[in-house]
């Protein structure tokens, strides 16, 4: 497990090595950590930062369909998120409603489908019914694909997987990784080659715990408002002088 860390902000240096068009990872997935520390140190609201972080995501979105990137994974509100303040998780569940009327209008404009992972039945009955209508209309639309884990635990999704093969095993068939790999979330979805975390934070936060086993890791000081495409692009560079091996030599 290879990890990087970086100074965020700032344009890129002159002379600094370019991106590798002819080696973008297919799928990059984003913890996006700092929202709450980037209002404090503004004496702001930590739902200004929500607020503030929502807009980065949706810039980083589509800066990843120009490079290419085939899927952009990020971690929204986990399965303990639900234990903050009743104020702020009902901030981040506006935005999560405002964003998915607004992709209702411009995703096809934009050219990203979305898809939400996670436990939806934990989410209110309105923001399910958008969450419907969304993925409705992402059906057969080619382009980058933005998935939102919301309500999302890493250990949580690996349990759901093992009590759907529940009957298998208790048959004595023979549990398979393919067959885990299709009873997550992320079924049909490549696993991640890169995971970035800003804000500072070294650790995964119960993110994409099956499916980050061999992917590379990247850790970046700048809190996730501030979260630009020069630290986007870092990120991948760093990817890109990498030898991944899975295991061999």
């Amino acid at each position: 497990m290879n990890s990087t860390n970086a100074k965020g902000g700032g344009a890129a240096r002159k002379g600094a090595p370019s991106l590798d068009m002819t080696n973008i990872p297919r799928h990059i997935a984003i913890i996006m950590d700092g929202n709450g520390r980037w209002a404090k140190k503004r004496g702001l609201p930590r739902t200004a930062g929500h607020a503030a972080g929502a807009e980065t995501f949706r810039k980083i979105a589509k800066y990843c369909k120009r490079l290419g990137v085939e899927y952009l994974t990020v971690y929204a509100f986990s399965t303990e998120n639900w234990k903050r303040p009743a104020e702020e998780v009902g901030a981040i569940m506006k935005l999560l409603e405002d964003y998915l009327n607004e992709a209702i209008v411009k995703m096809r404009k934009e050219g990203i489908r979305i898809k939400i992972l996670g436990d939806i039945q934990g989410l209110s009955p309105k923001i399910r019914e958008l969450i419907r209508k969304t993925e409705e209309l992402s059906q057969g639309m080619e382009g980058c694909q933005a998935n939102l884990c919301i309500n999302y635990g890493g250990r949580d999704e690996i349990v759901r997987a093992i009590n759907a093969l529940s009957e298998k095993i208790k048959n004595g068939e023979t549990v398979t990784e393919e067959m885990v790999s299709d009873n997550l979330y992320t079924k049909g979805i490549p696993d991640p080659e890169l995971i970035i975390r800003p804000s500072g934070e070294l650790r995964l936060s119960n993110f994409l715990l099956w499916q980050c086993a061999y992917s590379e890791f990247y850790f970046d000081d700048v809190l996730w408002p501030d979260f630009s495409e020069e630290n986007m692009e870092r990120a991948i560079i760093a990817y890109q002088n990498r030898e991944r091996r899975f295991g061999g030599i």
